[in-house]
């Protein structure tokens, strides 16, 4: 499969794009610096997110957004998320894939409480998990594209080993086996790819979890 990746030099982007390599298909890394890529095999579109249109995305079977933002630009997240949304109703043909955000993921079973909306949630990441909440909802209701919005797990572990094993769930934030809200960089970008490859949440968020 022919498959972009949008901040590709990033913590996520990097690992996602690594996994998709070494599964064989046809990777371009779509970034605002190409000396940042490391694997120098592999295609690079060279341009911000707001410069991307869609002639850059109709060439892709889908396209991973894995762009990130620091906390005192979370809004970023949600004009980014604008200007793509806009460009893939022209590339219809291609698929969207998001590394999304726990935060918007309900806690109960009838999804009444979002996680962002628990007493605990830290308030340090409450600007960022707002605004890529806000992001989700926009692109929910963005009518005529194909998408999949699957969100890591609360602790999303840069350092953690690739165990190959996850576990997914449709809106609720799934716990693994210790009870826990855990996952590695290295497993999600397992996750990613396998639904890129079978897609089982077609215009869906979707929790993943892994073991510690």
């Amino acid at each position: 499969m022919k498959i972009g990746i949008i901040g590709a030099n990033g913590k996520a982007g990097s690992l996602i794009l690594k996994e998709a390599v070494e599964r064989g298909h046809e990777v371009t890394a779509i970034v605002r610096n190409a000396t940042k890529v490391e694997n120098q095999n592999v295609k690079i579109i060279e341009k911000d997110i707001f410069e991307l249109k869609a002639d850059d995305i109709k060439a892709f079977d889908v396209v991973v957004n894995a762009f990130g933002a620091p906390p005192e630009k979370s809004n970023l997240h949600i004009e980014a998320g604008k200007a793509l949304f806009e460009e893939f109703k022209v590339a219809i043909n291609t698929r969207l894939l998001y590394v999304g955000g726990a935060a918007s993921l309900y806690v109960d079973e009838a999804k009444t409480v979002k996680l962002l909306e628990t007493p605990d949630f830290p308030e340090a990441y409450k600007p960022t998990a707002s605004a890529m909440l806000k992001n989700f909802e926009n692109l929910e209701k963005t009518i005529g594209i194909q998408w999949t919005y699957l969100c890591p797990a609360g602790f999303f572990d840069p350092n953690g080993k690739r165990t190959g094993s996850y576990k997914t769930r449709k809106d609720i934030l799934v716990l693994n086996s210790k009870g826990e809200s855990y996952i590695s960089y290295a497993d999600y970008a397992i996750a990613m790819l396998d639904e890129i490859e079978n897609p089982k949440y077609e215009n869906a968020k979707v929790s993943v979890v892994g073991e510690n």
